[in-house]
């Protein structure tokens, strides 16, 4: 068995870069989903694109967007990325 990196045996270190790899791929998928609702329900963010009020500026990232305290979805093009959500609607109570 050959000794690499302080005597690591070289198949641990080939697993343990192929590990990495996996788990990078991993967060870039989790990170780059297109519908972000951060603090905001789903039902809030259920916004139809052509009622999208836009909340952003070009370029936003869903992090900043939500930060506004508004929605992000990615997945329809040539509409407001970053929109206002719909108010949730309360119960009347006398």
């Amino acid at each position: 068995m050959k000794c690499v990196l302080s005597c690591i045996p070289e198949p641990m270190v080939v697993m343990a870069a192929r590990a990495l790899c996996m788990l990078g791929l991993v967060l870039a998928l989790a990170s780059s989903s297109s519908a972000e609702y951060v603090g905001l329900s789903a039902n809030q963010c259920a916004v139809p694109a052509k009622d999208r009020v836009d909340c952003g500026y070009p370029q936003v990232t869903h992090e900043q967007c939500n930060n506004r305290g508004c929605c992000f979805d990615s997945s329809i093009p040539e509409v407001p990325w970053c929109f206002k959500p719909l108010q949730e609607q309360g119960e009347c109570s006398f």
